[in-house]
């Protein structure tokens, strides 16, 4: 199954025609990490300053600016459409014997699509809503697939379980990270990244042996391995969330444009989705071993 990795879609910002913006770093669907765009506090000379002097400045008082409620709107419109689309996909492609094979195959197309949507995205300088999403749709037909699978043929129940945990991670690291329990710092940053880029490395790795060798590959999703680097999937996803946070605060205080929103959008929902497939792909493993 393919993951939204949002290690592949980091946004830090750069002063760009007077305003701090965010910076998409080209780097979706299994591309090397680069170094340009990936550092939000190397890219971004506000940030450097807020980790120098303290608190960033308060935004002008100025139209056009992102603000909270944005943010909040665009993120909610690009999730109810990838929730609708995960919806029609899990009651219009069942995934009973005679079907399982096209339903599968569908929803393996709109994966690649999404990926294709989200490198586009990641490419472009500026925010697209029509890219972003498209994406949200096509990555809704994959998710709603996939959890008709786990769910009817793995483990009842467990696409509930699986939004309920992925519900507790983004509302436990959103307390903690208000109650200032979580420091988004340049430490922070550079830890999350190699231990992101490790994991990937070695889920393709495995993938890689799974495809030429057959079986489970080297055992990393399957087992107590699997458990693992389950646990580690989400919280990996949980400091995910933590940046994607301390992004679109520096956005609103550095007086980010309004349809910068649409790239905040865009960070939380693969996080999320991130996060949601770590806990299917867990509760997965955990029924399987029963």
């Amino acid at each position: 199954m393919r993951s939204s990795n949002p290690v592949f879609s980091r946004r830090g910002f750069s002063r760009d025609n007077g305003y701090a913006g965010f910076n998409t770093a080209p780097q979706a669907g299994g591309a090397a990490v680069g170094a340009q765009g990936t550092n939000p506090y190397a890219s971004n000379p506000y940030a450097q300053q807020d980790l120098q002097q303290g608190a960033p400045p308060q935004a002008p008082v100025t139209t056009g600016r992102m603000t909270m409620d944005d943010v909040v709107m665009r993120t909610g419109t690009t999730l109810g459409i990838l929730v609708v689309t995960a919806a029609l996909a899990w009651a219009l492609l069942p995934v009973d014997d005679a079907n399982i094979g096209r339903s599968y195959g569908i929803g393996i197309g709109a994966a690649l699509i999404g990926m294709v949507l989200a490198l586009v995205q990641s490419f472009k300088r500026k925010a697209s809503p029509a890219l972003i999403l498209s994406y949200a749709a096509f990555e809704g037909v994959f998710l709603g697939v996939v959890s008709s699978v786990v769910d009817n043929r793995i483990a009842s129940g467990a696409a509930m379980q699986a939004v309920i945990g992925t519900l507790a991670v983004f509302t436990a690291v959103l307390v903690a990270y208000r109650a200032g329990w979580i420091r988004v710092n340049r430490r922070f940053y550079g830890f999350v990244m190699a231990a992101a880029l490790g994991f990937v490395l070695l889920m393709m790795v495995n993938m890689l042996f799974a495809v030429f060798g057959g079986g489970d590959g080297l055992g990393f999703r399957s087992g107590g391995l699997g458990i693992m680097f389950g646990i580690i999937g989400v919280l990996l996803g949980a400091c995910f969330l933590a940046l994607d946070f301390k992004q679109v605060e520096d956005g609103i205080a550095y007086g980010a444009p309004r349809e910068e929103a649409w790239l905040a959008a865009f960070g939380l929902t693969l996080t999320l989705v991130w996060i949601y497939m770590e806990f299917l792909r867990l509760i997965a493993i955990l029924n399987s071993n029963d």
